[in-house]
């Protein structure tokens, strides 16, 4: 049977919203389980903030590991559509584990390894993603501009649900909520999403050092760690922060996560305009200026209001290291694409680990208050690295 041309411009854009919908969902399944997670931990399981800490600090190691090791497999074997769908089922079996379960070591050792599955469904669907761009012609940059919105528009929505789940109808109904999400996404994946065998992996994606510029890289990478980890900090330690030393509602915290989160897309974008005429040096300063002044400020200020306001700061914080830091690194790295946006990437998952030991011991040691100086002191490295960093 023919396929009418009509018929074969329908079905990309079919699995195009296929890919929108599948980003948006694995964002959301993300956006539920981490804000609420150190709440969670406090009142549900009931550690301490150094266990805490030390439960984010090992799901980022566990993380790691995971995603290094299905990324290697992606790359070399198989199909990634039935990776992805794999791990959301895994990553659904993780929810219904948190929603069941209140054993601190069995979460830490069975529910983070199902969890990173489940995490491991994003990074593996953009790359399914740009496959299938590039087999159809499409604009794969924009493509992926255009995905990665749909993540942030899940982080604008599904914090202040999760909070609203969790505490309008508990912890163990938000858990199956993102369970069901996976499940739906999942389906979407099996139906919808196109199979691609193995393709010849591409040059440059293994980590490897920078062929020039190693200096300022370097100093870029310390800069990067610093900045995630002071938001890794502030998001363990801002929903306990709230509940228990402002005595604001547990809502609140699902609110700043998700005003941060709608803000940093215009940020994202207008950064994206002006990088070439300002310079992404000075875009990345002037994110450390504002997380600078957003730490401070958290310091002095413990108003709703405030509070909500200030998230301007932490969005032209975050929104512009999140949007222009990985550009930075490829600059600084020509003809190494892949591995610049590798050593990007483990920026992110670096600080986590800072993040979770310092947040837990700062905490349990002195109070939630006192970390937010902790993170002071990491923009102020952060901005110290880029103050010596050349423009690329």
């Amino acid at each position: 049977m023919q396929t009418t041309p009509a018929l074969t411009r329908r079905l990309p854009d079919l699995t195009s919203l296929a890919f929108l919908v599948v980003a948006f969902l694995t964002g959301i399944a993300g956006a539920l389980q981490t804000p609420t997670l150190s709440l969670f931990l406090s009142t549900e399981v009931n550690v301490r903030p150094t266990m805490i800490g030390l439960f984010f600090t090992g799901s980022a190691v566990i993380g790691i590991l995971v995603s290094q090791y299905l990324a290697r497999r992606s790359d070399q074997k198989g199909d990634r559509k039935s990776l992805i769908f794999l791990c959301c089922m895994l990553g659904a079996l993780g929810c219904v584990l948190f929603a069941w379960n209140r054993n601190y070591y069995l979460l830490l050792l069975v529910g983070v390894v199902l969890s990173s599955f489940g995490s491991t469904a994003n990074p593996q669907m953009f790359a399914l993603a740009r496959e299938h761009a590039e087999r159809t012609g499409r604009e794969a940059v924009m493509f992926s501009s255009i995905l990665r919105t749909q993540v942030s528009l899940a982080w604008v929505v599904g914090p202040p649900v999760a909070f609203a789940l969790a505490l309008g109808f508990g912890f163990k109904f938000m858990y199956l909520a993102a369970a069901a999400a996976f499940i739906v996404c999942g389906a979407l994946v099996w139906r919808l999403l196109p199979s691609m065998r193995k393709s010849a992996p591409t040059p440059g994606t293994v980590l490897e050092a920078p062929r020039q510029n190693r200096r300022d890289t370097l100093l870029l990478f310390i800069a990067c760690t610093c900045m995630w980890t002071a938001n890794g900090m502030y998001l363990i330690n801002m929903p306990l922060y709230v509940v228990h030393e402002l005595q604001l509602s547990e809502k609140l915290a699902g609110i700043l996560m998700g005003t941060a989160a709608g803000l940093e897309i215009p940020i994202m974008l207008l950064a994206g305009m002006v990088a070439k005429r300002v310079g992404k040096r000075a875009l990345m300063r002037a994110a450390t200026i504002g997380g600078l002044l957003f730490y401070v400020a958290l310091l002095f200020i413990s108003g709703s209001w405030q509070l909500i306001a200030l998230q301007l700061l932490n969005a032209v914080f975050i929104g512009v290291l999140a949007g222009i830091g990985m550009l930075y690194f490829q600059d600084l790295m020509p003809g190494q694409a892949g591995a610049a946006t590798t050593l990007f990437t483990n920026t992110t998952r670096v600080g986590w680990i800072i993040a979770g030991s310092i947040a837990g011991s700062v905490a349990e040691i002195w109070n939630y208050h006192a970390v937010f100086y902790s993170a002071v002191a990491m923009v102020i490295g952060a901005a110290l690295c880029l103050w010596k960093l050349k423009d690329a």
